[in-house]
């Protein structure tokens, strides 16, 4: 682990309690970044689909172990109050499993995030997904004072736009893309603290919270 007062996110740790395993992301865990790499090495998706604008994961495995690994250590490194990204290493009954991230820029003014994830396909379709999702939407609103968060899922992505729903965002348009050579369609979704606060959702516990709070101000 980072030390804390060299970095105010590394001692980060969202729990979500689960009987099929709880859910846990933690941030500047070197050895859970090193082991995230290998499962993106594994795989993400079919060959055939692409639920990145950028096509970060079309390559080699061990090329796509070596990107993953680069991505983490690169939020570590890069991170100011006005404009910062938390890429949290995610496990599941002890397991890594994915990652899912939370960023957002101005946020002092804007009260704004954004979010963003994926998980390997061999931990793909328990639910896990809703569940990482819903603990960083809980650091955001009710740990860091957002009014809204921001999600975009390609409509060929029935998977995160699940999660979406699940979750209570609602539909904010459409916009064409260029993915892989090729237009794509990629849907905006948004919530907001309002609609958050009055749907029920899964128990987040924080640790961790007040150095981050101390450096964003």
């Amino acid at each position: 682990m980072l030390p804390v007062d060299l970095h105010p996110f590394t001692a980060l740790r969202l729990t979500v309690p689960d009987p099929g395993g709880d859910v846990e992301l933690r941030t500047g865990d070197l050895d859970g970044v090193v082991e995230l790499s290998r499962v993106a090495a594994r795989g993400i998706h079919a060959e055939d689909a692409m639920p990145f604008a950028f096509p970060w994961s079309d390559c080699a495995p061990d090329e796509r172990a070596r990107r993953t690994f680069r991505w983490q250590l690169g939020g570590w490194a890069s991170w100011t109050p006005q404009d910062w990204r938390l890429d949290f290493v995610v496990r599941r009954a002890g397991v890594v499993v994915g990652t899912q991230s939370l960023e957002a820029r101005d946020f002092g003014v804007l009260g704004e995030v954004g979010t963003g994830s994926w998980l390997g396909r061999e931990h793909q379709g328990r639910g896990t997904g809703t569940l990482m999702r819903a603990a960083v939407l809980h650091l955001a609103f009710a740990g860091l004072g957002a009014v809204r968060a921001r999600s975009d899922a390609f409509e060929d992505n029935p998977a995160s736009l699940r999660v979406s729903d699940r979750l209570g965002y609602r539909d904010a348009g459409r916009r064409t893309l260029v993915r892989q050579d090729r237009p794509a369609v990629s849907r905006r979704l948004h919530l907001d603290v309002a609609d958050w606060s009055a749907r029920p959702r899964p128990a987040v516990h924080v640790e961790g919270l007040e150095p981050v709070l101390a450096a964003l101000t």
